[in-house]
């Protein structure tokens, strides 16, 4: 059998290889929602931590200060105990809802969202990779806060179980929204304030005995997300606990975080495209 050489052949009259259009490289397997929520939660939680603990302090240390000083003004009953949850809750607003703002409204400033946007991860994973890595922080102030003001207003300790399902549902509503505020203000400053704002309104309207409020504030109170948290924590108090309606105010709070978090995903995409 003879060989041509490829010199040898017309200029017209090319090889298989040569005629056959180049095939696009191929893609790696895409990213799934998991993998990468459990890679952007550790990333977010070893960045955060020296520098969130002295804030988590003063969270803890806030809240606590909140139940001394209304020591002095409610002695006990429905009272004590709507002081005692709000005072609670308010620690996982003050890192969840305010810190989250300011952190993706100061990301968003920086240009830091380009970074997130070239990894292969999806919008949803940065979002609760930092939602949940913020809401982690709140476990220890929550639960030191809960079990100081039991001790301080003698409200009995047997139910402070709940906390493991108020301090999940109540952050993932509070830190949806605070990441929501932070994406959607079109300046860091404004992030901080909508934040501080934020968390001011848990602090009136969650602490404070809704018994002594005006109906319109009444109304306003039952606009806030952290609001069920407080009251779910506060019925476990009670001698006989109505577990229906603590399931009923959890409920709310998950059905507000699965909303707010789907709001700050939107909030991501649109901010990162831009």
């Amino acid at each position: 059998m003879s060989v041509v050489p490829a010199g040898a052949l017309p200029a017209g009259v090319l090889t298989a290889e040569e005629t056959a259009p180049p095939r696009p490289a191929a893609l790696g397997p895409r990213a799934r929602l998991w993998p990468s929520l459990a890679a952007v939660y550790r990333a977010q939680l070893s960045r955060a931590r020296v520098a969130r603990i002295p804030l988590l302090f003063v969270a803890t240390f806030q809240s606590v200060g909140i139940m001394i000083l209304m020591r002095g003004v409610v002695d006990g009953g429905g009272e004590a105990r709507a002081v005692v949850a709000g005072s609670a809750v308010l620690v996982v607003a003050f890192v969840a809802l305010n810190l989250l703002a300011q952190y993706f409204g100061q990301l968003r400033a920086s240009g830091g969202l380009d970074h997130y946007a070239t990894l292969p991860v999806p919008p949803a994973a940065v979002v609760l990779g930092a939602a949940g890595a913020y809401a982690s922080f709140t476990v220890p102030g929550t639960v030191v806060t809960a079990v100081a003001g039991c001790a301080l207003f003698g409200l009995p300790l047997g139910h402070l179980w709940i906390l493991a399902a108020v301090i999940p549902l109540a952050g993932a509503a509070l830190a949806g929204l605070g990441a929501a505020l932070g994406l959607l203000a079109p300046r860091p400053e404004l992030a901080t304030l909508l934040g501080q704002l934020g968390m001011s309104a848990a602090l009136l309207l969650g602490v404070l005995p809704p018994e002594r409020m005006p109906e319109a504030v009444r109304v306003a109170r039952d606009l806030l997300p952290s609001t069920y948290g407080v009251e779910a924590f506060a019925r476990t108090f009670a001698p006989h606990p109505d577990w229906a309606r603590v399931l009923g105010d959890l409920a709310v709070c998950g059905v507000v975080g699965v909303i707010s978090l789907a709001v700050a995903t939107w909030a991501y995409r649109r901010a990162a495209v831009r």
